[in-house]
């Protein structure tokens, strides 16, 4: 560990002693009330909150399944791998891709099978199985949060290598789809377009046991060049752009706007199209699960007329018709993930000046929790040494309004780049935390939770049972004048606390329960250490 890594390192550990290893900050609403058996003066401090979640990309195979056609053995295996690394880093969600492009990676009668999964589209894993309801079932059992993430136009990646399923949109509705260079892309123009996102994402929500659902920054295209017909993504957060750009083929859903009387200019009319259905998904959602939140990430630039001084490039408000602005402002979400994948130092666009930009824009006091670019760590141009993504970790945690962040993606996790997972885990996250409460979603506690402890060998065994709504369980352990704090999830029945190597049996054991939405229940004493005779 480097010099500055140990200083970071201890100050953390100080800061965990007093607030139950995290010194993060508490998230929304108070600590709970001490239920009445717990005594004065023996409250654990707040609970540490910090969402804390890698995007997992099924498209291209970045992240999960390393490649097409493993057997679903392998499949889960690889799946499993992943879960356990997050739960060892001390993450609390993974954002898993569940529609790359019009497809799933479910059994749905909507869309079908992704050739992500088997290398053909419609084709089901072999032997049979269903990997979001896999993903969500294992996720939670590590007491980590599932959030699916759809892409919500793209009909088919320029490295897509399989044809079209039958029940693809491109055969069952061709004329809501336009080609754009080596892209097929849903026209967010055609109401059956827009029909066939929300009502992929209501199945979902619907049948799958899912924390949130996440889109990514495809609205409308990235504009590509004309004639070349490259895609500008990549130029996009160089700040380039196209010399020549190719308009998108929206020319009938345009013509029928018109002749019905619509007013507005066409990037207007553009932005007005992907508004609606980010209004339509928020109210949607909510309204089959008010528990499920709802989380869009950006890319990282406003728009050019509000931005701070210095802040330059690419304009995904008249380049890709995404109004950000106007979504916080109005609460069309319940967090906000703007792709930050510039540096500290960034000319033209510092990742400290934009996430304060973002949060002037958060009116409805939502979730800000940014995207960081890790897997920029060991790329072949423009890579970023680990210590970056730490210390944009720290300027996050400055600012009182921002708490918690995403890493794209898992790959350098898993990988460990650079050692990148190891100083996560011994400098940024040495201990668990809870995800950030969502109080406009319902506030509401929990039941407290039912424990009973016995002194069995070198630990206290605890025996669970969840009260009402407990989704998680909040344990803290008493050695001496510190508090130690993890988290559980609701399905486990026992848990143990080791005696401490020097300060022996814990001298006070607190649980709580915490909800869905991160609400905490009243808190439980379970284990006091006897007084010696």
């Amino acid at each position: 560990m480097q010099p500055d890594q140990k200083r970071r390192a201890f100050a953390f550990a100080g800061v965990a002693g007093a607030l139950a290893m995290g010194g993060l900050m508490s998230g929304c609403g108070t600590t709970p009330p001490l239920a009445a058996n717990v005594p004065a003066g023996d409250e654990p401090p707040p609970a540490p909150r910090e969402f804390r979640a890698a995007w997992v990309s099924t498209v291209a195979n970045i992240d999960w399944p390393s490649k097409p056609n493993l057997p679903a053995e392998k499949q889960q295996a690889e799946a499993i791998a992943i879960l356990d690394r997050a739960k060892a880093l001390n993450l609390n969600a993974i954002v898993l891709q569940v529609r790359p492009a019009a497809d799933a990676i479910y059994p749905s009668k909507l869309e079908p099978w992704s050739e992500y999964l088997t290398g053909l589209q419609g084709q089901a894993p072999q032997p049979w199985y269903d990997p979001l309801k896999f993903w969500v079932m294992q996720a939670h059992a590590r007491g980590l949060e599932l959030h699916a993430w759809f892409n919500p136009y793209r009909a088919r990646h320029n490295g897509a290598r399989s044809p079209a399923a039958a029940n693809h949109i491109t055969r069952t509705n061709p004329a809501a789809v336009k080609t754009y260079g080596k892209y097929l892309w849903m026209d967010p123009g055609e109401d059956a377009a827009v029909k066939q996102t929300l009502d992929v994402v209501l199945d979902v929500v619907r049948r799958y046991d899912i924390d949130g659902v996440h889109i990514d920054d495809y609205f409308y295209p990235y504009p590509i060049e004309a004639p070349v017909m490259t895609g500008a993504e990549g130029a996009a957060l160089e700040g380039r752009t196209a010399k020549t750009e190719l308009d998108f083929p929206d020319e009938p859903s345009w013509q029928r706007y018109v002749a019905g009387g619509g007013r507005l200019d066409r990037a207007s009319w553009r932005r007005q199209n992907v508004n609606r259905l980010i209004e339509a998904l928020y109210e949607g959602i909510h309204r089959e699960k008010s528990w499920v939140r709802f989380g869009i990430s950006p890319f990282g630039l406003g728009r050019p007329d509000r931005r701070p001084p210095g802040i330059v490039g690419f304009s995904q408000y008249d380049k890709l018709y995404a109004d950000a602005e106007t979504w916080l402002q109005n609460g069309w979400l319940d967090y906000f993930s703007p792709q930050l994948y510039w540096g500290i130092r960034q000319p033209g666009q510092a990742y400290d000046v934009l996430l304060d930009y973002w949060l002037t824009q958060n009116a409805k006091g939502r979730h800000v929790w940014p995207g960081l670019f890790t897997s920029r760590i060991g790329a072949p141009t423009k890579d970023y040494p680990p210590q970056e993504i730490l210390d944009q970790i720290d300027h996050t945690r400055a600012r009182p309004n921002a708490n918690g962040h995403v890493h794209f993606s898992m790959a350098p996790l898993m990988e460990n780049r650079k050692g990148i997972s190891d100083q996560l885990r011994t400098v940024s996250y040495p201990g668990p935390a809870l995800v950030p409460a969502t109080p406009w979603l319902g506030n509401e506690g929990p039941g407290a939770p039912s424990v009973a402890a016995v002194r069995k060998g070198p630990s206290v065994y605890l025996k669970l049972a969840a009260g009402k709504a407990n989704a998680m369980y909040a344990i803290w352990s008493r050695f001496g004048n510190q508090w130690r704090f993890a988290v559980a999830p609701a399905s486990r029945v026992d848990w143990a606390v080791p005696d401490d190597a020097k300060l022996g049996v814990a001298d006070a054991i607190v649980v709580s329960a915490v909800d869905r939405l991160g609400n905490e229940s009243p808190r439980v004493e379970a284990w006091r250490k006897p007084l010696a005779a």
